[in-house]
């Protein structure tokens, strides 16, 4: 009975210690891609900044709307006033009221310009929005590799403290029956401390690493990733790849359309040198008490005004060339993010096809490092090789797991960036969504 109680406490408390693990979500790339755009401020924000220029192409269409205005008065006397011939010169009370419209444009008609400069702005903060997004997946696929470079980092620290504890009891045995002297032993426990050491350095890395992950993509503490792996049979061609970014690179229309704008506001600037007209209409009534013979109650009137305003002190021409000046800056901004765009085009497929590579040779060389490793302690046991031997292949072993994990998961990155490079990472991402 003792025993069925026993049991049944070991396996409740089993279960207690995995649900969590059980209920832990798991999670592809694109999975963690959604969650984290639905989540992040810095997208908010720039999605804000879309609204805002919404409202500065309201704040636009007004000035091509006339302003009404409405008034009134109401005024009291201390006593009403009469001229020597009986003529009504102040009222005890009176009182005016009335509507007035008033539109006043450029002849160069500038508030057009205005228009199509907001316009324009909401394109680009639409441009700068989609920027941001593709910046921001690639950060997360960072934090994502990242997470899962450290849990295999883990599983290659916990393989190796695995070796180097049957390394140790085995040296322990031989040194015990004389086989072996006490400096090997010292080794092996040397050897045995620092796994100890990589291996809590290792479980603290995935610690970190999955709160930049939760911080970043607001997943849930409990969670897990699929390991999905990118296979692309695609070559880097360099110049299709050019213009592919040419087509689709956000931050490239965007620069170009803050030439555009800067095109537009030196039309604006040039405006300035235009008169300008207003019109008005005013409908106004009044009343009064005690009521005049020459009282008019009601009047309206319309009118026009021409302004030319010929001297400001250079103001106008300051402004016209400040505009001039900021059309050149805008050109120079776009070529050269053009240059620096092809220059990251090429760095990036440099860096996948070393990747791509070296990955082949890396993975020949953690077989060979495994085997060499087994038949290295196979000689050790039957007395044919010394601890140095053992300890070094381990050395190599170590080294070409950790190599084929860290390009492994550079790999997978480097292909996102090529994708970023390109302008194409946005569609790769939205792809089966």
């Amino acid at each position: 009975m003792r025993k069925i109680l026993l049991y049944g406490i070991l396996a409740l408390m089993s279960a207690v210690i995995f649900v969590p693990e059980i209920l832990a979500r798991e999670y592809t790339i694109k999975e963690i891609y959604q969650k984290a755009l639905k989540s992040s401020e810095k997208i908010e924000m720039a999605r804000e900044n879309v609204y805002i220029a919404q409202m500065g192409k309201n704040k636009a269409w007004s000035l091509l709307i006339p302003r009404m205005t409405a008034y009134g008065t109401y005024n009291r006397f201390t006593e009403d006033k009469y001229s020597a011939s009986g003529i009504l010169i102040q009222p005890e009370q009176s009182g005016t009221w009335g509507v007035r419209a008033d539109q006043s444009f450029s002849l160069s008609a500038r508030e057009l310009d205005v228009l199509k400069i907001a316009g324009q702005t909401i394109t680009k903060s639409e441009y700068d929005l989609d920027t941001a997004k593709s910046d921001f997946v690639l950060a997360v696929a960072a934090s994502f590799y990242d997470v899962l470079k450290a849990q295999k980092a883990l599983e290659i620290a916990k393989a190796n403290l695995e070796r180097l504890t049957k390394y140790h009891q085995f040296v322990d045995k031989r040194v015990k029956v004389g086989e072996l002297t006490k400096t090997a032993l010292l080794r092996a426990e040397g050897e045995l401390s620092g796994a100890r050491a990589d291996y809590l350095r290792a479980a603290n890395a995935v610690q970190l690493t999955r709160a930049a992950l939760i911080r970043v993509a607001g997943v849930e503490q409990d969670f897990s990733l699929k390991d999905e792996k990118i296979s692309s049979s695609e070559a880097c061609e360099i110049n299709r790849l050019k213009q592919t970014a040419q087509d689709f690179r956000t931050d490239l229309k965007s620069y170009d359309m803050q030439t555009k704008m800067a095109e537009q506001q030196v039309k604006y600037a040039t405006g300035a040198f235009w008169p300008s007209m207003g019109l008005f209409a005013v409908y106004n009534g009044t009343d009064q008490y005690p009521v005049g013979s020459t009282l008019n109650r009601e009047s309206v009137l319309a009118g026009a005004s021409l302004t030319f305003p010929f001297f400001e002190g250079g103001l106008r021409m300051a402004e016209y060339k400040e505009a001039k000046a900021k059309e050149r800056q805008a050109r120079l901004a776009y070529d050269d993010l053009k240059k620096n765009v092809d220059i990251e085009l090429r760095a990036a497929c440099l860096q996948l096809d070393t990747l791509k590579g070296s990955l082949k040779f890396l993975e020949d060389q953690r077989a060979f490092a495994k085997d060499n490793y087994n038949a290295v302690l196979k000689q050790f046991e039957n007395g044919l090789a010394t601890s140095l031997d053992v300890m070094d292949a381990n050395t190599l072993l170590l080294t070409s797991e950790k190599n084929v994990a860290e390009a492994l998961y550079n790999y997978q990155l480097a292909y996102l960036i090529v994708k970023k490079s390109s302008g194409t990472l946005l569609q790769f991402v939205n792809v089966g969504k």
